[in-house]
């Protein structure tokens, strides 16, 4: 797959504060690719570089289909901040309005209101929607004229269930039309249903970043106990074992290619007996927070 964006150590301070310290990474062309990480995480000062809003320090970045950030400008939608319509304009007076300050769109504003279903309300005043609706209605503001890439912050942020739903369908609806979609967020389960791609900032610094089926895998923990007080100490020469809680029930994971069966051979064979062994899933929530912890 190859990328539309490429990034090479991006640093950004505030006075004496690292607000990024070396991001690398790259974006394939195509994907949905979910940069998620705890609020102060650096996600929306990236993503402010990436659309020249906001300078950096040092560093690179390349839109490769483009031959600089303005041309590449151009072609990117983008919803960073609270959505700022006029409230007693309808959402079709509204869209002219974003589309003439775009520079483009103006011919395709029947067209956003059906993608995220508002053409209905195309004659409602601003003031009259829920906040899911004006938050697709910013979305219907980001696609106008058909950019290749849409950036968005947190574009659940503060929805109610049916509202964070209704979002991620239409995210995915416009990766299928062939959309590439980067997109901030502090919540797992939006990155891990909407996005196959993501990069996980904690501080500033890039921890992971790769396939979310790869850096959010749900490997199972294991939990294991003896009333032999070697256990212990054994467990730590077995390069398959990591622990994760040393306790009475002790918790670890293993290799992929190690089972359970094996664990208990080679504590056998150390005249170590199990009295307790239980695989339990791993969710990915627990996984996320040994990431960032």
């Amino acid at each position: 797959m190859t990328n539309v964006l490429e990034i090479n150590d991006i640093y950004k301070n505030y006075g004496k504060v690292q607000a990024l310290k070396g991001i690398t990474l790259n974006v394939p062309k195509g994907s949905v690719f979910g940069v998620l990480g705890p609020n102060g995480s650096g996600k929306t000062t990236l993503l402010a570089i990436l659309l020249d809003v906001l300078q950096y320090n040092s560093g690179t970045y390349q839109w490769l289909d483009f031959q600089n950030a303005t041309e590449a400008r151009k072609h990117i939608g983008a919803l960073l901040e609270t959505p700022n319509f006029y409230h007693y304009m309808s959402a079709i007076d509204n869209l002219q309005i974003s589309a003439k300050i775009k520079g483009r769109g103006e011919d395709d504003i029947d067209r956003v209101l059906k993608i995220v279903n508002l053409y209905e309300r195309r004659n409602s005043p601003f003031k009259t929607f829920s906040l899911g609706m004006k938050q697709r209605l910013a979305i219907a503001s980001a696609i106008l004229g058909k950019p290749d890439i849409l950036v968005l912050d947190e574009p659940t942020n503060g929805l109610d269930p049916v509202g964070i739903s209704e979002i991620r369908e239409l995210i995915l609806q416009l990766s299928k039309d062939g959309m590439t979609i980067i997109m901030a967020s502090h919540l797992l389960d939006e990155v891990e249903k909407v996005c196959d791609h993501v990069a996980i900032l904690k501080k500033g610094s890039l921890i992971t970043t790769g396939h979310v089926s790869e850096v959010l895998s749900d490997q199972d923990i294991i939990e294991i106990s003896s009333e032999n007080t070697e256990i212990i100490s054994f467990l730590k020469t077995l390069p398959y074992c990591k622990i994760l809680r040393e306790d009475k029930i002790i918790q670890l994971i293993m290799s992929e290619n190690y089972s359970i069966e094996q664990l208990n051979q080679d504590c056998m064979h150390n005249h170590i007996v199990l009295n307790h062994i239980v695989r339990k899933k791993k969710s990915l929530e627990s996984k996320f927070m040994e990431i960032t912890q």
